[in-house]
Parts: structure tokens; sequence; C-alpha cells
């Protein structure tokens, strides 16, 4: 039997969690220089500390002598230096050489640009080598490889079987930050888990302590992976009581509304459409509907791709609304978006007699005070527009479907603004940005989710090419011929004028751009294609900077066909259609996530005539911002490319606001962890079911947990 724990014990075990939240000082070896180098890693508190993650670990238990380190693998190996070599072979540029022995052989590890090696490495240390082996000019090489010393005059020192390889910055190096960690978890890693038992045990998972060992100091890998699965959980868990919180809050005390679903509006708006829906179409329209009709609150998201026909969908929904004798509003991101859906959605509700209004920020003040009385009235059943739509001069008589376009695109306090506008009032979000079905489990795990995978008019498709900029002119080429045609074309630049430093352009990591130095603004190649490389086209511009009458008339004198070529930053990137365009040309295509310019290329070839579209990019084959542009050049199919730029960047802020601490989702590994979600999402809704303020006891850990992730924002849920 087990001893029973002792009253000390236990008050032991209680500061040692308190003082997680501690300034990270107070740990061993974090003082002076130390201190200030583990802060710029962002680690402030001593919870930030045992929760810095190894990114990659030294598994000495298969360790591989020089011999039998297979070329073309990835391979661990122990070898004694026998000579360092600092060579520059040219201006600001240094090669370091290190040859190291052991009894089956030579191998060569060359450092590039990192001149310092050469001082830390002495003939006689013994190093520990990982990386991909290659042979060249007679030797096994690694290039750039994870080095450390394990040992001095040709003895192995005392090292971890796995050795964890921590994150570091200027001024402390991975031993060092190994050490501060070991010490941190010997003075206060033995926390009190905030996981209810019967939870845990019912998942299988380790004890929070464990995990906290075995994540920075593993036995094995396969207990390092267990310790990463509970930590994924962890935040997995947090998240969904965040968003279920969040739910409660927003719906706090509202009564929902029963919808009527197939009235004579309804059915006049079915039969004015020019075609019938299609079979995931009506799917989704009877989703809404049925959500629509229910006795509780609708809080849905549709997902489809380019040009799969969400806008009829939604106009369903409008109709509905106007049966019911209530009134729906639809916000867009951009003023040139609300436009587009007045004009898509508006013929339709007119046949069906249904009134509508559109208001932006360049809506003028006789027909915004006309809109706004006509909602506060009633007669206006349906309003399209911008973040417009939620000042304060504008009132509903009975809101009751509130339509968010690319939610993502919106921050929490202006979809909750907008939707306090109705009490009660349904949601349906929609977004054309491709979201694998782990990430909207993840960051929409407070809605039910409807998929439309397929176009009902796939139009005549697109090709895409990379270039690289010495081959601009085919792209060039390719604009004249189209405009020649009578078609147009769009010209993508990442930044908007020359000022700007590129800091925003954070969707794609910095291991995936090409590192060119000049980086494309919209003002400055408007002014060299109109007065020099397509002069006698009629050159446009179009950036989020501009006024919202500039944007307008900018995207409205292109969409009539007055303008050739269209230069613009990615305002364009979300729901503009112009039929008319065929050819795009993407600058720094390698500065942009791979769903980003998905959407891009989604505004040509939407007609009868194919688009072409070409992404340049000054990154080399091979390297990793050509691979991944590469499968753009592979498939058309929005959500594999979407599952692959989860795997190659961070899902983002899921919650809609950037928190203190940094990203939402440290641990969780999106592309893998699907069981996880599953596991979180019927954890977190049973313990909300049974105790939506975490107040008994078995859930009070949990909620502090709650609030120390996600600071006020869960502070003011809770107390709801």
């Amino acid at each position: 039997m087990g001893s029973v724990p002792t009253t000390a014990g236990v008050g032991e075990r209680l500061s040692r969690t308190c003082s997680m939240t501690d300034d990270v000082s107070r740990l061993r070896y974090v003082s002076g220089a130390r201190r200030s180098a583990v802060e710029r890693l962002g680690i402030r508190r001593v919870r930030d500390l045992l929760l810095h993650i190894p990114h990659r670990y030294l598994d000495f238990t298969h360790v591989t002598d020089i011999a039998h380190a297979d070329v073309g693998q990835e391979a661990t190996v122990v070898a004694t230096v026998d000579k360092v070599t600092l060579k520059r072979p040219r201006p600001r540029m240094q090669v370091v050489e290190v040859y190291l022995l052991d009894s089956t052989g030579v191998i060569e590890a060359t450092f590039f640009r990192q001149p310092w090696i050469a001082e830390q490495l002495s003939q006689g240390d013994v190093v520990a080598l990982s990386g991909k082996v290659t042979f060249s000019y007679g030797f096994k090489q690694m290039k750039a490889p994870f080095w450390e010393v394990v040992g001095s005059k040709g003895q192995v020192g005392d090292y971890a079987r796995i050795l964890p390889v921590h994150p570091v910055g200027e001024g402390i190096s991975a031993a060092w930050m190994r050490r501060i960690v070991s010490a941190a978890l010997a003075d206060v890693g033995d926390v009190a888990d905030f996981l209810p038992a019967g939870t845990r045990a019912a998942r299988g998972l380790m004890s929070l302590a464990r995990a906290l060992r075995q994540i920075h100091f593993p036995l094995t890998m396969e207990s390092k992976e267990e310790a990463r699965r509970r930590l994924a959980y962890d935040e997995l868990l947090c998240l969904q009581l965040a968003l279920l919180a969040r739910q409660r809050l927003e719906l706090r005390g509202v009564t929902p509304f029963s919808h009527s679903v197939d009235g004579p509006h309804m059915r006049a708006l079915v039969a004015a459409m020019p075609f019938d829906l299609t079979r995931e179409q009506r799917a989704a329209a009877d989703d809404i509907l049925r959500d629509m009709a229910s006795d509780h609150v609708m809080n849905r998201l549709l997902l489809g791709d380019v040009g799969t026909g969400k806008t009829a969908v939604a106009a369903v929904a409008m109709a509905a609304v106007a049966d019911s004798g209530t009134q729906a509003a639809v916000m867009a991101p951009t003023s040139v978006l609300a436009a587009q859906y007045a004009q898509k959605i508006g013929p339709l509700l007119d046949e069906a007699g249904v009134t509508w209004r559109l208001v932006t920020g360049s809506t003028d003040a006789d027909a915004r005070a006309e809109a706004a009385a006509g909602l506060a009235s009633g007669e206006v059943c349906v309003v399209f527009g911008t973040t417009a739509i939620i000042s304060d001069d504008l009132e509903f008589r009975r809101l009751t479907l509130v339509v968010i376009d690319e939610q993502h695109r919106f921050g929490v306090s202006q979809r909750a603004a907008l939707r306090s506008k109705g009490a009660g009032a349904d949601l349906l979000a929609m977004t054309a940005t491709p979201i694998p079905r782990t990430l909207a489990l993840t960051a929409y795990g407070d809605m039910e989710c409807s998929r439309i995978r397929h176009r009902p008019k796939t139009g005549a498709g697109v090709v895409t090419t990379c270039i690289p900029p010495e081959s601009a002119d085919l792209a060039y080429g390719a604009i004249r011929e189209a405009c020649a045609e009578g078609h147009q074309a769009y010209v993508v630049c990442p930044l908007i004028d020359e000022k700007d430093d590129g800091s925003e352009l954070d969707d794609v990591p910095e291991a995936s751009r090409s590192g060119a130095t000049r980086i494309h603004s919209a003002e400055a190649t408007y002014r060299e294609l109109s007065q020099r490389v397509l002069k006698g086209l009629r050159v446009g511009l179009l950036t989020g900077r501009m006024g919202a009458a500039q944007k307008d008339e900018a995207m409205e004198a292109f969409r009539r066909g007055d303008v050739d070529v269209l230069v613009s930053t990615t305002v364009i990137e979300v729901g503009v259609d112009v039929p008319n365009a065929t050819v795009m040309l993407v600058y720094d295509a390698d500065r942009f996530g791979l769903a980003t310019l998905h959407q891009l290329r989604g505004r040509v070839g939407r007609g009868d005539w194919e688009g072409h579209v070409f992404l340049e990019c000054a990154a080399k084959k091979g390297t990793p911002a050509r691979t991944r542009l590469a499968a753009l050049e592979r498939t058309s199919d929005g959500f594999e490319l979407a599952e692959l730029d989860l795997k190659l960047r961070h899902e983002g802020e899921a919650l809609g606001y950037r928190q203190h601490g940094g990203p939402s989702l440290k641990v969780v590994d999106l592309a893998q962890d699907e069981e996880l979600m599953g596991w979180a999402r019927e954890d977190a809704l049973k313990i909300f079911s049974q105790d939506p303020s975490l107040a008994e006891d078995v859930h009070r850990p949990l909620a502090i947990e709650l609030r120390d992730r996600f600071g006020a924002y869960f502070e003011e849920v809770l107390h709801a």
C-alpha cells in the first residue's frame, strides 16, 4: 500500500504549485545577465520556464558509429575532435570545418557563417553531432548539424541517454538552459494536478508533475511523447472550456428565436435563383434552417472554398428571416465585399419581396439616415455592411440573424458588438479560407460546422507557375496578351509602400522565406508598371490604406472594365468577383501563407476563360520556400493546401485576440493530435454541463489554470 500524504507534504506541494506564477528570478541560476537572456525568450514566470519545451532531442540510445551512419539519413554520432579550421573563401563568408574521429572512421562537420564555433571546439573534445549525413571529397559530412560537447580529452562525460535541446538565444547556451530547467524541476516541479482525477484516469494521461519531468528529461522517446500528449491535452481542454465560456457569456440571459423556414419569401427566393442548389449547398442550407427553427441559438460556421456558393446558402437564411418578420445583418471585412454581397444577393431579395440596404463607411449621410430609419422601424429586413453597421446610430427593431463573413478577420469585440444588437440572434459565420477539420474543431470549438467542398461551376480552371524574378517578363507578356484579348489582370504585392518594413508579414515562418532583400510595394509597383513596364495599358491601384470611397471606386472601375491591370495588396483576397480577370502576378509569393495564395488565385479563372497565376519568388528550387509554393502548382484543392499550411506554420490566434504570453497553443500539433481534440471537446462539454462556473471543489484548480492561461478574459467569463 502507498503511504498516506502528510498535511505538511500536501502543504509543500500546494506551495510549489502556487510558485508557478512567481517571477522566474526566484529560481536558481536565474539572475543578472542570464535573467535578461531568459526574459528575452518570453520566460518571465516559473510556469513559462517549465513550459519552455525542448524543440529537439539527441537520442543517445540510438548513437551510430561513423562507419554505419547511412548517407542521406539523419544520424547521431559521438566522436572526438581531431582538427578545427576556420576558412574565409570570400568576403563576409566564414566556414568552420571540424574533422572528428571514432574507432570506425572520420566525419567532417561544416558550419557556415558561425566563426565562433572555431573558438568553442578544441582538439580532444568529445562531441555529439546530429544531422543529415552526406558524402563529398571522400568523407562523410554533416552540414550545420546540431552539436554538443559531451566530454574532453577523448573521454565521454556523464550525459543523459536522451539530451533535450531547448530553444535558446543570445546570452544563454543550451547547456545552461538545461541546468536552469533541471534545478527548477527539482525545486518546484512536484506540482499539484489541476485536471480532475477521473478525467485524467479515463484518458490514461500522465500526471502533470511527471509530464513536466518527462518532456524536459525523458527516460525514453516514448515517455517524451506521452508527456507531450498530456501537455497538449491541457492546452486543448482549456481552449475548449474558454470557447464554451465565451459562448455562455454571449448568450447569457437571451431567449432564442424560432424562425419560420418554409414561408412565401423563402419559396419566392428559391424560385428566383437562376440555378438549383447542389446537394452540398442544400445540405448546408438544411443545417442552417434546422438550427434557425429550433429552440436554441444557432452558432454555425459555413466552410466553403472559393466559388462553392456560400452566398446562395446565406440568401436562403435571409429569406427565412423575412418570413419570420424579423431582420438580418451581414457584416463583411471590406466595403468592396459588402457591396458585392449587395450586388449578388440584392436582386434575389428584390424578387422575393425582401427589403435590404447597404451601409459602409462610404455611404453618404442621406442614404445612411434612410437605412437607419428603415432598420429602426422594421421596414428594412436585411442590411449588408462593414463594421459601420455596429455603430451606435444603427438600431434594429428585431435582429434575429447575424451573418459574419470571414469571421477570423474581426476581433471578438466586433463580433460581440454586432450580435448584441439582437439578443438571442442566430449566428452564421462564413469563410472561404480553407480550414482543416482539426483547426476548425479547435479554433471554432463552440460552433457547429457545415462544409461545401465542390464548386457548382468549376470555371475554366487556373494554371499556377512559380517564376524567379528574372523571368517576370513571362508574366508581363501574359498580362499584355490577356489585355489585348479584352481581359484583365491583377498584380499583387505584399506591402503598400516602400516605407513598410514587412513586419506584418508574419503568416510564414522565416525558414520558408527566400530572404530577398527587396519586398515589392503596391505603390512603387503601380508607378513602375504604369510608367514603364506596362505603359499603354490602363493600370489602377487598390490598397487597404486608401479611404473607403477610394477603394470602392478603384474596385468598381476594375469591375466595369475601365482598368486593365489592378495593382493591389491582399485586400482583393476575399470575395472579389471579376470573371473577366484571367491573369495574376503575385510578387514575393513566399511572403504569403498557402491559404492566402490559394484565396488570391481564386480571383482568376472564375469565368469561361482559363486563368494563369504567376508566383514570383527569389528562392531557388529545393529550398523550403520553393517547396512550399510547389504545392500550389501541384494541386487546386484548398483543403489539402490548408492541411499542408497547418504543418508549416502556427495555427494563429484561435480566440481572436493576442495574449501577453504568446500563441495560445504551444505544444499541440494540429496535424497529428486529432484524437486529443476529440477528447478535449467531449470532456469540456461534460465539465461545462455539470459545472459551468467551475465552482465545485473538483473543478476549482481547473478554474485557476484557466484564469492563468487566459487572464482577464476568462475572469470576465467566470463572473458573468
